[in-house]
C-alpha cells in the first residue's frame, strides 16, 4: 500500500529567507517516517535575497515537486489551494522604528477617540468644537482659520490618500486598494450567485 501525504498550507506565509523548504511553508503528515523527513528538507523556491515582496504560489506545483521526488507517493493537500509567501529581510525593519511607529498609532488612535467623543458630545458640530478647544489652550477666540481646521483638512485628504492606497497610478505600498478588494469580492460573488442560479450543461 502507497503511503498518503497530507500537507496542510496556510493563507498567507510569512518567511524570513530566501532558501525556502517545504517544512518552511507547510504542515506535514505521513505514515512514512522517511518519506516525511526527505520532504521536509524538499526545496521549494530560491528567491532573490534583495527582493522583498509578495509572491504567489500554488498546492498544485507543489504536488508536482513532491511527486517528481517520489512517484509512488499519494499526497492530499488540506486547506487553501493557492497561497502567499510573504518575504521580509531578517532586520530590514528596525526595532526603534517599529516602535515609533506603534506609539504613532497609539496616539493617533488616542485623538481619534477623542476627537470623536467630544464631536458626538458637542452633536457633531465640528466647527464649534475647534472654537471651544481654541479657545480653551489659546484663551482667544477663534477666526475659523486656526491651525486646527488646516489641520483637520489636511488630516482627512492625507487620511483618504493612505486609505485608498494610490495617488493617481503610483500606489503607496504593494498592498491591493479597497476598490480592488471590493472588486474581487465582487466578482466572487457574481460567479457564485451565476454558478447556484444557472442550470448545469448536461452532455
Amino acid at each position: 500500500m502507497n503511503a498518503v501525504l497530507y500537507m496542510q498550507i496556510d493563507a498567507n506565509i510569512q518567511i524570513k529567507h530566501p532558501h525556502i523548504y517545504l517544512q518552511d511553508i507547510a504542515r506535514l503528515s505521513c505514515s512514512d517516517s522517511k518519506i516525511l523527513n526527505r520532504l521536509r528538507v524538499m526545496p521549494v523556491i530560491n528567491l532573490k535575497p534583495d527582493a522583498p515582496g509578495r509572491y504567489v504560489m500554488s498546492v498544485m506545483d507543489l504536488v508536482d515537486k513532491i511527486q517528481q521526488k517520489e512517484p509512488d507517493l499519494t499526497v492530499t493537500p488540506l486547506g487553501e489551494t493557492d497561497f502567499i509567501l510573504t518575504y521580509e529581510k531578517p532586520g530590514s525593519q528596525n526595532l526603534i522604528f517599529r516602535w515609533l511607529k506603534i506609539a504613532l498609532v497609539c496616539l493617533i488612535t488616542f485623538f481619534g477617540a477623542a476627537f470623536s467623543i467630544m464631536t458626538f458630545n458637542a452633536d457633531v458640530d465640528v466647527e464649534k468644537l475647534f472654537q471651544q478647544i481654541y479657545f480653551q489652550v489659546t484663551g482667544q477666540n477663534s477666526s475659523g482659520f486656526t491651525p486646527l481646521e488646516i489641520a483637520y483638512s489636511a488630516g482627512l485628504g492625507l487620511g483618504i490618500l493612505f486609505f485608498f492606497n494610490h495617488f493617481g497610478h503610483r500606489k503607496i505600498t504593494a498592498d491591493p486598494t479597497p476598490m480592488q478588494v471590493q472588486m474581487r469580492k465582487y466578482e466572487d460573488d457574481v460567479n457564485t450567485t451565476i454558478t447556484e442560479n444557472i442550470f448545469p450543461v448536461h452532455k
